[in-house]
């Protein structure tokens, strides 16, 4: 198993916690995942004293390990605040920092990343980065004190799967020794089987589980397509080729 900053986690499909229906719903899907990570944003922690209260202890029942998020931030200082804050709630070192930089598509501000990043490491977090599939980035983000990854599948919420496939496999290729995690834009389970047999180490859904119309079931499944795309990867599928090869020998066959 991969470790995250010397973690060895139970299961390669980390889950959000947001948007779900309900309280029951969210923690019959993290089971049925049987989910390693679970994320959760400081914001919305903290929204009503109450209700983030009743939140985080619904999430420590749980007994999965969190990773806090640096969600909406738009500048490295609002995301390194926010972080610190979370590591003050949630009692962890682990931040998965995001520093939006495109409100349409919510694209990763690769520059203010990597100076979070650079700050944030410095003061002992663990920073998993949301970034995009950009070569150059990907290696600031290493020289910057990042152990993982965590290129976008797509744009958040999107559903289409992965995107740019020619970038995910060379980033994936560049650094064979980093962990990385494909997050975002996951729709159906197909993409993350696509995105583990490309050789990632892991998958971050959140949307396509907690808008399914049975949340608990799409987990399930999305669990089961993290193993099976896990195990091609191990198998070392056959190449694509551009022409038709007989899959029954033509030796021996009677010619008339």
């Amino acid at each position: 198993m991969t470790l995250f900053y010397g973690t060895e986690l139970a299961s390669r499909l980390m889950l959000g916690t947001a948007q779900y229906p309900s309280p029951e719903i969210l923690t019959d899907a993290v089971r049925r995942a049987g989910a390693g990570v679970v994320t959760v944003s400081l914001r919305r922690e903290a929204a009503h004293a109450r209700a983030g209260q009743s939140f985080w202890e619904l999430i420590r029942a749980l007994g999965v390990p969190v990773l806090p998020n640096t969600a909406g931030c738009h500048t490295a200082r609002e995301a390194v605040t926010t972080a610190q804050m979370a590591r003050e709630v949630f009692g962890t070192n682990w931040i998965k920092l995001e520093v939006i930089g495109e409100s349409d598509t919510l694209q990763p501000d690769m520059f203010a990343l990597v100076e979070a990043a650079r700050i944030l490491t410095e003061d002992g977090f663990n920073v998993f980065p949301y970034m995009t599939e950009d070569l150059v980035g990907a290696e600031r983000l290493l020289r910057a004190g990042c152990e993982v990854l965590m290129p976008w599948g797509a744009p958040i919420g999107s559903g289409k799967g992965l995107n740019n496939l020619f970038g995910l496999r060379a980033l994936r290729a560049h650094f064979p020794d980093v962990p990385m995690v494909v997050d975002a834009g996951i729709g159906v389970p197909s993409h993350a089987a696509q995105a583990m047999e490309l050789g990632y180490d892991a998958v971050l859904i959140n949307t396509a589980v907690a808008r399914a119309g049975d949340p608990a079931q799409m987990a399930r499944a999305f669990a089961m397509a993290v193993e099976a795309g896990r195990m091609a990867y191990l198998a070392d599928p056959m190449e694509e080729r551009d022409m038709a090869v007989p899959s029954t020998p033509v030796i021996g066959q009677a010619v008339l």
